[in-house]
């Protein structure tokens, strides 16, 4: 309760919440922000400037743009959940194993996270993506593997922290087997950083999703991925500069929240 009380008494963090709570909200109800389809084309009203009626304007084919980013959340959450969810276990896994085992297990595996830390993430998403094929999951699972190395790190730095402490000496000399210290003790006093680096992660997560998909690796078109509505406008960045510019900001509106979130969650937990 201290704890709310304390996020509640920041205004930022409140608005950082509650965009954060709108986009997900819309992502799953987007009739409720929209009476619009995002496939409604009206021809006559074509690279429409932003109005009371469209409040992003229209696209080329005469399409609300603000629908169309309303329903593009649905691609780009969903993508952004599945990436967190490979991210979180396999890093998990390598971080408790590494740092709960040490030796040669903890040796060999931090050799491999490091020669992944060494390709940048985006590069290493494009070179899974191209063997994947195209797709919101391929780039899901591309940009997920992506980020393992981190979450492996911070796993195994908080596993070697906690396992010193002496509540787990205590454990073990009360006659606890390991297995029970590592999952009632270890893990559940390892998951505060994990849990900041998910949510600042999930601001990458989401910037690299919509570079693939603005480099054309996302949903087919006429899908209304956020990357995919960015890059549609490019061509009219003098004559019609909103088709990417109010996309590209409610992308990072959404980046900045989760980023001032994190920052938030981690320094309650210090």
């Amino acid at each position: 309760m201290r704890s709310l009380g304390a996020l509640v008494r920041k205004p930022l963090f409140v608005i950082a919440a509650a965009y954060l709570l709108f986009v997900v909200i819309s992502a799953f109800w987007p009739r409720l922000f929209t009476s619009a389809g995002p496939y409604d084309t009206q021809p006559e009203l074509a690279i429409a400037a932003p109005s009371l009626d469209h409040p992003f304007g229209t696209d080329s084919y005469g399409r609300d743009l603000w629908t169309r980013v309303l329903y593009g959340s649905p691609l780009t959450i969903q993508a952004t959940i599945l990436a967190l969810g490979i991210a979180i276990v396999a890093g998990l896994g390598l971080g408790v194993v590494s740092g709960f085992f040490g030796g040669r297990a903890d040796a060999v595996l931090m050799r491999i996270v490091d020669v992944l830390l060494a390709i940048p993430g985006l590069l290493l998403a494009l070179s899974i993506v191209t063997a994947l094929g195209y797709g919101t999951i391929p780039v899901a699972v591309a940009v997920g593997v992506g980020i393992v190395p981190g979450f492996a790190r911070t796993t195994r730095a908080e596993v070697l922290r906690v396992k010193t402490l002496p509540y787990v000496e205590a454990a073990r000399g009360a006659g606890a087997t390991w297995s029970r210290v590592l999952l009632r003790h270890i893990l559940p006093n390892s998951w505060g950083p994990v849990a900041v680096l998910a949510v600042l992660d999930a601001g990458v997560a989401i910037i690299a999703i919509a570079s693939l998909s603005f480099l054309g690796f996302g949903a087919a078109p006429p899908a209304a991925e956020w990357g995919t509505l960015i890059a549609d406008g490019r061509n009219y960045l003098v004559t019609a500069w909103w088709l990417s510019l109010l996309p590209g900001l409610f992308v990072a509106l959404l980046v900045l929240s989760l980023n001032h979130i994190s920052k938030t969650m981690q320094e309650l937990t210090r």
